[in-house]
């Protein structure tokens, strides 16, 4: 009988504890794109992986027209060259394959220049939320971007709006 009283108690304080709490949350995407910075950062990166793909574009022309020469003249050529040639071909999509990774890779270039330009902007919401979480007392703070599993909430626990006025910024 004691043990099922205790267990009642803990049980019965936890319930407590988690209904007390405050909870509230966020859409970082929509206080993202009401900031002019971030805009900015996302016509740079635009702009360089646009650069970067036409470049690629290229390559890939080049090594088409190489193939197809290539195939054309393969009954022409003596097996010296023939090696030669898919030597070539094969060194310029070795080539082609590493400009991509290095530009679009997982630590490529793109990847550094989005957490140089975007990285500050997010330390800036975070600030924010956390400047809001400590003075409203929100025990947790759930945001809404990206893949959310909150499949129902009650406006007026969003606190987005918020945290874009906080930041100077409007929607």
């Amino acid at each position: 009988m004691k043990k099922l009283i205790v267990l009642l108690s803990v049980c019965l304080l936890s319930a407590g504890y988690t209904f007390g709490q405050k909870f509230a949350y966020v859409n970082t995407e929509l206080i993202l794109e009401s900031m002019p910075e971030y805009t900015e950062a996302q016509e740079q990166m635009d702009k360089l992986s646009k650069k970067w793909q036409e470049s690629i574009e290229q390559k890939y022309a080049e090594i088409d027209r190489l193939y197809q020469e290539y195939k054309a003249e393969k009954i022409l050529l003596t097996e010296e060259l023939r090696q030669k040639r898919e030597k070539e071909i094969t060194e310029k999509e070795k080539e082609l394959q590493k400009f991509q990774k290095e530009k679009f890779g997982v630590s490529g270039e793109l990847f550094k220049t989005r957490q140089k330009l975007i990285k500050p902007l997010q330390d800036k919401i975070y600030e924010a939320l956390q400047d809001l979480a400590t003075r409203n007392n929100y025990a947790l703070i759930m945001d809404l971007a990206g893949n959310s599993n909150i499949l129902y909430s009650q406006s007026r626990y969003d606190k987005t709006d918020l945290v874009i006025k906080k930041l100077g910024y409007s929607k």
